[in-house]
């Protein structure tokens, strides 16, 4: 099965030991205790939507599926391990343990929820069921690459959706969180709607359309402004969008609106103008007049400098005649929110005669109470679009009628009639340590996220106080978790 190329750090693909050390003793202890091979399940979620918004949208599967699919103990991992201590200054593993994950294959299935989708607040976004110790030893990379992508392509999808139809591109590589990160950044951007990226080599890893103009330093470099135009039109005369706000934007404009006429003599034509400081909205006007005027009707207008969503949103309320919104670096660091907050549980492990046990964890915060289980997530729908999901136990066949239970407020509900159509969002990637499915490529990918917003009601889509899209435990299982919660307290 086809797997797109996903770079996943500076030692390779192999990043078995980008792990937290409590997930190797755990393993460690497992084995020692014999519980190691014990069917288990685990959850990957997040509790609640980023940047206060109502949606999310699922990236980092192709990343996940090429960890999965590497995953192997080398000699040099497992030397280092060996060279580990305890307080008492005696090897922390036995050697035998390293016999052990030297031949350790992973025999784990993996269910997952494609990239581009809409999800929310609970929803598993990865199920993950196999032996007791493998389970675990996958949680902090799958983590890792879920929890960031996630809230990456998330904001990439507000921005677009503030920006309306135009065109956004990512800059944000040289503000991003390191070099791995600002590939994986530029990625999710484009999974998340972004038309293009100025990241060259993301641009060739992962087929995405790169975009750039030119810096200050590039005016800077010459005596005056309009030769450094006429330089760079002579220079590159099918790639023009002149920087103009070095020393005066609206002189800038003029100015690239002379060489603009000089290259249209000689056969080329202007892209437009990028505008990177200033009064957005006011220049963008005066700067849309002076173009029109000279006969460049089609010449884009791109801004940038230190935009997200609501600066976004704010200048179309104002009426800018921006074209092209290039976004940096509150777009690849999510400037307002710095993570996801996701999380991966254990929800059911196998006893000794076979059967299922269903595991939760308490809190004394609802929202932090895990749900025991086995899940898939079924998303309803009509004509309009999507109207509920629910969160269902596979061990258990859904009702005709489905009826849907806030997992943090058991009042608010909704009912779902028989008969309304609906599918399972999550899907077999793999299936005992083997990819049985060839996963959507990137283009696939950040098509699938413009019709799942689309199929959106708009209430949700908007940034201040967004609607709640429904979205919980079916009946059934509320009501097993409810009866395992006062079990466990003692109360049941």
């Amino acid at each position: 099965m086809k797997l797109e190329h996903v770079p996943l750090s500076a030692a390779g693909n192999n990043l078995v030991l980008l792990t937290d050390l409590y997930q190797l003793t755990m393993a460690y202890s497992y084995w020692k205790t014999g519980n190691a091979e014990r069917e288990a399940v685990f959850h990957l979620s997040f509790r609640n939507n980023p940047f206060h918004g109502g949606f999310s949208v699922a990236c980092g599967l192709a990343q996940a599926a090429e960890f999965i699919k590497a995953f192997k103990f080398s000699e040099g991992d497992l030397s280092y391990l060996a060279e580990m201590r305890g307080n008492d200054d005696k090897p922390l593993f036995e050697t035998a343990f390293f016999d052990y994950l030297r031949n350790l294959r992973l025999a784990c299935d993996l269910d997952a929820i494609l990239e581009g989708t809409v999800v929310f607040g609970h929803e598993p976004l990865l199920r993950v069921r196999g032996p007791l110790l493998q389970c675990q030893l996958l949680e902090t990379v799958l983590l890792n690459i879920i929890n960031f992508q996630t809230l990456i392509a998330t904001k990439a999808a507000r921005v677009c959706l503030a920006a309306k139809g135009d065109p956004v591109i990512e800059f944000g590589l040289r503000r991003a969180q390191g070099n791995t990160g600002a590939l994986i950044a530029s990625r999710a951007c484009y999974v998340g709607g972004c038309e293009g990226t100025s990241n060259v080599l993301a641009g060739r890893i992962y087929d995405i359309p790169v975009k750039g103009t030119h810096a200050h330093s590039w005016v800077m470099a010459f005596d005056d402004e309009l030769t450094a135009f006429r330089a760079y039109a002579a220079a590159m005369p099918n790639n023009c969008i002149f920087l103009v706000d070095t020393y005066n934007s609206l002189e800038g404009i003029k100015n690239a609106i002379k060489v603009g006429l000089e290259m249209r003599q000689r056969g080329h034509e202007m892209i437009g103008i990028r505008l990177d400081s200033g009064d957005l909205a006011y220049l963008s006007i005066e700067a849309r007049k002076l173009l029109d005027d000279a006969g460049f009707p089609n010449a884009r207008i791109l801004a940038s400098n230190d935009l997200d969503e609501h600066i976004i949103a704010s200048l179309k309320e104002q009426g800018s005649k921006v074209d092209i919104w290039g976004v940096g670096t509150k777009l690849v660091t999510a400037y307002d929110q710095p993570a996801l907050g996701g999380v991966y549980k254990l929800s059911a492990l196998r006893n000794a005669e076979g059967e299922w046990d269903y595991k939760l964890k308490l809190s004394e915060q609802v929202a932090k109470v895990s749900t025991p289980g086995i899940h898939q997530v079924r998303r309803f729908h009509n004509e309009d679009g999507f109207i509920g999901d629910v969160i269902y136990d596979c061990e258990s066949p859904l009702p005709d009628e489905v009826v849907i239970v806030d997992p943090t407020d058991f009042i608010r509900r909704k009912h779902i009639p028989a008969g309304t159509p609906g599918e399972d969002l999550l899907q077999p990637i793999f299936r005992k340590g083997r990819l049985i499915t060839d996963l959507p490529g990137i283009h696939d990918s950040r098509e699938r996220t413009k019709a799942q917003l689309n199929a959106l009601h708009p209430g949700i889509k908007r940034f201040v106080n967004p609607h709640d899209y429904p979205a919980g435990l079916e009946l059934g299982l509320h009501e097993l978790k409810t009866q395992l919660i006062l079990k466990a307290r003692g109360e049941a």
